[in-house]
């Protein structure tokens, strides 16, 4: 934890209350004592400092200044393919922490659907993951993450106007097209599960103007892929 994020409800004027997983990350990793300074912020706000004014047994109170902005987001729409539930937990925090704020999961012929009925997908599991990939980042800004569970209505009926203004591209491992360096604008980027989208849903996306690319001749896992292409088109 590099930032200890809190919610809006932990803060009463300038002081904050930290309990649960925050208060036992302050005494166990670090170590914290009355009159240490922390790295806060406040979710879809701005960041600062805190410092612990008492320490009980079961929560910190803390006396903060909120001062920062959050770093920038980057300019990318991410389509992702659903993937296994405990897979999704590393990806959704990775993709989080990378500055991502714009999250589509979504159905594909080789998406297992027992994958949908998993509790990993219960609103309150996804924004845990996501708040652990933004105190990762040092981020406050927290993504918008929807589902969508029928792929050709969504491609048809959604997905132009959604990349409308962008590059539009999808990870594909069959195609001689090379995943672009260092992007200056805005892009949606279509991921597929291991082995990528079947030829129909390559089809559909390419209907819509999607352009197929790939990162070599290995096919890497989506945890892997995920990170690797984010970091192509945007390097940090």
């Amino acid at each position: 934890m590099n930032l200890l994020l809190l919610k809006p409800d932990q803060i009463t004027q300038q002081s904050a209350t930290v309990s649960g997983r925050q208060f036992d990350h302050l005494l166990t990793v670090q170590r914290a004592q009355v009159g240490d300074s922390v790295r806060i912020g406040v979710i879809d706000g701005p960041m600062g400092q805190g410092i612990i004014k008492a320490l009980g047994s079961e929560q910190a109170t803390l006396e903060i200044t909120l001062d920062s902005p959050p770093p920038p987001a980057i300019p990318l729409r991410l389509i992702l393919a659903l993937p296994r539930p405990k897979m999704l937990r590393r990806t959704l925090q990775s993709i989080t922490a990378m500055g991502v704020k714009e999250i589509y999961l979504v159905n594909s012929s080789r998406v297992e659907k027992s994958f949908w009925q998993s509790p990993f997908l219960q609103p309150e599991a996804l924004e845990e993951q996501m708040i652990l990939g933004l105190e990762q980042a040092r981020d406050t800004q927290m993504p918008n993450l929807h589902l969508r569970k029928r792929f050709k209505p969504f491609v048809e009926d959604e997905l132009g106007n959604i990349a409308k203004g962008s590059q539009a591209l999808v990870a594909h491992p069959v195609t001689e097209v090379p995943c672009p360096i260092n992007c200056d604008s805005a892009v949606t980027l279509a991921i597929g599960p291991e082995g990528g989208f079947i030829p129909y849903e390559i089809e559909l996306l390419s209907s819509i103007g999607f352009q197929s690319v790939h990162l070599g001749p290995r096919i890497l896992r989506v945890e892997v892929a995920v990170p690797a292409l984010i970091s192509r088109l945007f390097p940090a």
